[in-house]
């Protein structure tokens, strides 16, 4: 109930600071599938958001597409290249596949930069229309609240499905050890270019959004520094953990925006916070309870191995 009243109770900045924070929080969990179910680490996270972005602002200016439809229509496209880039590239691991996702983001801001004819190019596109219901257009920041919220819930809900799903055991399966997830019979490629391809299309609903919200994209507004703070979230909060990234998104966008006034400052703060992190919690702040829970009965049986007596046809040579 706070949640649905507080624009009614905030305004001004602090409501533009929780779409922030919640749009924020889509986005790291649409990132979260890749790193913490999968185990992959993905730097190119902004290039879906930067394609969902443009998608959207082309199809408002160019060809007058209702918002409404185009929220469907980056998401799909944001999937047909994670796609595109998934398939050939899955097949690396570790920071290869990092250098090649990282790669992916900086072509994506040097095709929006110089293909000026379509995007612009550094100047942008401006005059993006705002979302309407009805005939009536958005006014203030209440709308894109409750916009922004709704599509937040439907982002957690999915997750939490996914993670509970046949589909999210085999993720989990193959961050805790791929080349047991093969012999278990899972299709790695194919499920890791299904994972690629949620997570892409969530990064550029992200992005379809933002360009409805702000009126206004650039290329400079998806950078590589986009790619980490958000990765950042998902480390503070926890790999994996859906309460976790959202707790990390919250808390960095708020320290961003309580820090503005120290500049480029805030950035060595970020840096210590992750550092002392990595050497006090590396789990995260929440970390993953189900996956725990899955570990726990094979502790224990480990331990009634161990725990159990010994003697003869037990496998020991008696000394």
């Amino acid at each position: 109930m706070v949640v649905l009243a507080a624009p009614l109770m905030i305004g001004g900045y602090p409501l533009h600071v929780a779409i922030t924070i919640m749009l924020y929080m889509l986005l790291a969990l649409g990132l979260n599938i890749i790193p913490g179910f999968c185990g992959l680490l993905d730097l190119g996270f902004v290039g879906f958001y930067g394609i969902g972005a443009y998608t959207a602002g082309l199809l408002i200016l160019k060809l007058g597409v209702s918002f409404w439809l185009v929220l469907p229509l980056a998401a799909l496209n944001g999937a047909i290249w994670g796609i595109l880039l998934g398939a050939p590239t899955l097949r690396l691991t570790g920071d290869y596949f990092a250098i090649v996702t990282f790669g992916f983001s900086e072509i994506v801001v040097l095709v929006i930069t110089n293909w000026v004819s379509l995007t612009r190019g550094p100047m942008g596109l401006p005059g993006i229309t705002p979302p309407s219901i009805l005939g009536h257009s958005f006014y203030g920041e209440i709308p894109y609240y409750y916009t922004i919220l709704g599509l937040l819930v439907l982002t957690v809900i999915l997750c939490r499905r996914l993670a509970d799903s046949r589909l999210g055991r085999a993720f989990f399966a193959i961050r805790e050890d791929e080349v047991a997830a093969a012999h278990c019979g899972i299709p790695i490629i194919q499920t890791k270019v299904i994972a690629f391809a949620i997570s892409a299309s969530l990064g550029a609903l992200g992005g379809a959004f933002f360009a409805a919200w702000f009126t206004f994209i650039s290329p400079n507004m998806f950078k590589f520094w986009e790619s980490v703070l958000i990765l950042c979230m998902i480390v503070l909060g926890g790999m994996g953990s859906i309460p976790g990234t959202m707790l990390g998104a919250a808390i960095l966008i708020l320290l961003q925006e309580t820090l503005r006034p120290f500049g480029v400052l805030r950035y060595m703060i970020f840096g210590l916070i992750l550092i002392l992190m990595m050497r006090f919690r590396p789990s995260g702040l929440l970390a993953v309870e189900h996956v725990r829970g899955e570990m726990r009965p094979l502790e224990h049986e480990r331990a009634d191995l161990e725990s159990e007596p010994r003697g003869p046809g037990s496998g020991e040579v008696p000394s």
